[in-house]
């Protein structure tokens, strides 16, 4: 099934990206320090302003800072192959961001006595962490796992889009986009089940 963030988008970006990428490379940064700095950056716009209510400006600071999980792979890809360390610090630093960008939304909305919104968040946040470990733990038993309507970057866009729209006014986005972003995280878990299910029965027959 075709992702929520086509491939021709994907795409297009990695064309931007490219040209940075070099770039960075040239200049003696590696990619690790790529995805550490883009963690980072996630941290300041989450809880700097995010979780303090400023939902405009977290929003473009984590969408801006989340772009680096296509930096870092373009120049782990330039380099000659992301090794195996800098593979797990991607994925260590992925769930810290996304950890801190639901977090932060879970902290507002409770702020704002919007419960609704916090339970949306908080199930948000299990069934994002329960996306990448299904995928995980598929790989680490030989199987693959690259299926689903919402992986990260569409989770992290839509949650992004609903911050920007609550924040210019309309009030009901973030909540209706972390309900949407629950329900297809959920869609998504069960997809990579199914799949992983169906390579596990082969393997049974042959």
């Amino acid at each position: 099934m075709a992702k929520i963030f086509q491939v021709t988008a994907r795409a297009g970006m990695t064309r931007v990206v490219e040209p940075i990428a070099r770039t960075l490379l040239r200049a003696g940064v590696s990619p690790n320090a790529v995805t550490v700095t883009g963690t980072v950056g996630v941290l300041v716009g989450a809880l700097g302003f995010g979780a303090r209510g400023h939902l405009v400006a977290g929003a473009l600071i984590v969408t801006v800072f989340a772009l680096t999980d296509l930096l870092d792979g373009t120049m782990a890809r330039m380099s000659g192959g992301s090794t195996r360390f800098g593979a797990f610090l991607d994925s260590s630093m992925d769930r810290v961001a996304d950890s801190a960008v639901f977090g932060a939304v879970a902290y507002w909305l409770a702020t704002e006595h919007d419960y609704s919104g916090v339970a949306a968040a908080l199930i948000c946040l299990a069934a994002g962490g329960l996306v990448s470990y299904v995928k995980a733990r598929a790989e680490g038993l030989g199987m693959t796992c690259n299926v689903g309507i919402a992986e990260r970057t569409e989770r992290l866009l839509i949650v992004g889009v609903g911050g920007l729209l609550t924040g210019v006014g309309v009030r009901p986005a973030l909540e209706i986009a972390l309900w949407l972003l629950a329900a297809v995280s959920i869609f998504t878990v069960g997809q990579r089940m199914a799949h992983v299910y169906r390579q596990a029965q082969r393997v049974g027959v042959e």
